[in-house]
């Protein structure tokens, strides 16, 4: 039971992680219909800014908390302005192979100015030990990640769906054109809405600094999951973003413990099931499925 207890606090602390780097890919497809694949690089870059900014300028984790999202933000905005939003007409697919593209050439900048090995990141001041009760033992890191990324999601879903903001959000994407016959600039929510959706990956990112190997492919592998959060959840689906974070990082959690190298693989066998039974995931509309 004590073992059991302990992979469930990890899977919960893992899981808070997940949602939140997941909720960027969600937000995204949900106000604008893009399968953003870069949503792994910008992740990366998330990370190696943080890295950067400790070595160049002494800027420590508390600090480029909410610095890196900014910029992320603004990174984001670029994007959004200059190549995505040419395509939001066609076909998603073509949008989808844009971002893949971004994310060989982001991964490939990287690698020339910091190579292939692994960045150096201290975990932030007074949050270096272990909380423990009774056999059960988790970092202080870990903890405060989960209740961090906690907070973050529900502050998205209430903005997005308890304010005059979200609603605006929501109608421009959803109805356009009557949107924009009541006098709404449409094109002036879209393009923030790309960019948050990138800050919410550099945030992820950040909150991966002190724990993760940071290396200029750590989002590659990290966006295949991410996309298993988000069909598992529902596409578009903030709720589901969410709840889907959390049990991919219980499903990890428990397979790491009791079924070794098979940890990765439950996750995917999880997204087929879901699959087969609710095509359009847990909390997705028919529509995006």
């Amino acid at each position: 039971m004590g073992a059991f207890l302990q992979y469930t606090l990890q899977g919960l602390a893992a899981g808070g992680f997940y949602a939140l780097a997941a909720l960027g890919l969600a937000v995204i497809f949900g106000v604008l219909g893009v399968v953003n694949f870069s949503h792994g690089a910008c992740y990366m870059l998330g990370a190696i800014v943080a890295a950067v900014l400790l070595d160049l300028t002494g800027l420590g984790f508390w600090a480029a908390l909410p610095i890196i999202p900014v910029l992320l933000f603004g990174f984001g905005i670029l994007i959004e302005r200059l190549l995505v939003r040419w395509l939001l007409r066609l076909d998603p697919l073509y949008n989808f192979l844009l971002t893949f593209g971004l994310t060989l050439l982001l991964v490939d900048l990287v690698k020339r100015k910091y190579g292939v090995s692994s960045l150096p990141y201290e975990l932030p001041a007074g949050l270096e030990g272990r909380l423990t009760v009774g056999s059960v033992s988790l970092s202080s890191y870990q903890l405060f990640v989960a209740i961090f990324s906690v907070v973050v999601c529900v502050a998205v879903w209430m903005l997005l769906t308890k304010t005059r903001i979200g609603m605006i959000v929501r109608a421009a994407t959803e109805e356009p054109e009557r949107t924009r016959a009541l006098g709404i600039n449409v094109g002036r929510w879209v393009t923030p809405v790309f960019g948050f959706g990138i800050a919410l990956a550099g945030l992820a990112g950040v909150l991966a600094a002190p724990f993760r190997a940071i290396t200029a492919d750590m989002g590659s592998n990290f966006v295949i999951i991410l996309f298993a959060v988000v069909v598992i959840g529902g596409l578009g689906s903030i709720l589901g973003a969410v709840v889907a974070g959390f049990l991919v990082g219980l499903v990890e959690a428990y397979g790491q413990g009791y079924a070794g190298t098979f940890s990765q693989v439950l996750i995917f066998v999880l997204m087929a099931a879901v699959i087969l039974v609710r095509p359009s995931g847990l909390f997705g509309r028919e529509e995006a499925a």
